[in-house]
């Protein structure tokens, strides 16, 4: 299981490339979610069998061992199968957040 993944972290899945379907984009089998998945890839060099990594952002956490990734849909796969890439860090703020108006 991915430890230490949390809401709003870019992470990536390795999925395995099934087929062209276009010439413009690929059929990829997903680790996991039990469903074809089709990507656009424009450099036409991919094969069949091919590994790939597909990048997203989780979006929810389901009970530690279902995670929820924004890979343009949501895809709900396993914790085991995801890399972190990024953790997510909340911006800061350079001003305190004050009211200095005075104003009632």
């Amino acid at each position: 299981m991915a430890k230490g993944i949390n809401i709003g972290d870019e992470v990536a899945i390795t999925a395995t490339v099934r087929r062209r379907v276009t010439d413009d984009r690929v059929s990829v089998s997903i680790p996991s979610y039990g469903q074809p998945h089709s990507i656009i890839d424009m450099t036409s060099n991919l094969q069949k069998g091919q590994h790939i990594e597909l990048i997203g952002n989780v979006t929810h956490l389901l009970d530690g061992k279902r995670v929820t990734v924004n890979l343009g849909i949501p895809i709900t796969v396993d914790a085991s199968v995801v890399r972190l890439v990024n953790a997510y860090k909340a911006p800061t703020r350079k001003k305190p957040l004050v009211d200095r108006g005075g104003a009632t």
